[in-house]
């Protein structure tokens, strides 16, 4: 594709953390679409339908247009916070690390090799869920169910 031609490091963290940013949102995708599939809805919203037919039902209630203003304010609060914090003095140690001096949850504490491990395991699984979350829109699309039961969301 010719994205690194020059080999120029900036670029390749850019593009590293961009795909780590992607893996960890169709982490969170691939979860909530299996959790609406199997019913579970917020309290006010449980009757906006699962899948793609839930865009236009969250447009016709006040309890999805305030399900879509969660969402808007969940990622402009995730997109502010998680960002190198170098107006404080904390450089990231690698693209995609947003811990910004405040949570770490033991990562200090682990080897250079467990560490290493441990960021390769997390970009693995985004890879996996990035094709998982595919797969789901585009078999509900396609009309095929790849779900339990044969349960087709928005269906």
């Amino acid at each position: 594709m010719g994205l690194l031609e020059d080999g120029n490091q900036a670029t390749f963290d850019r593009l590293r953390e961009t795909e780590i940013k992607h893996g960890r949102v169709s982490m969170l995708a691939v979860a909530g679409y299996l959790t609406t599939a199997s019913g579970i809805r917020f309290p006010g919203a449980e009757d906006i339908p699962d899948g793609f037919a839930s865009w236009g039902a969250m447009f016709e209630s006040s309890a999805g247009r305030n399900v879509l203003g969660q969402m808007v304010a969940f990622i402009a609060v995730a997109e502010i916070a998680n960002r190198e914090a170098s107006w404080a003095g904390i450089k990231a140690e690698f693209p995609g690390d947003y811990r910004n001096g405040a949570l770490d949850y033991g990562w200090d504490k682990l080897s250079a090799d467990d560490q290493f491990k441990k960021r390769t395991i997390e970009l693995n699984n985004g890879r996996a869920a990035m094709m998982g979350i595919l797969g789901l829109m585009v078999h509900e699309q396609l009309g095929v169910s790849i779900l339990p039961g044969n349960y087709l969301p928005g269906h």
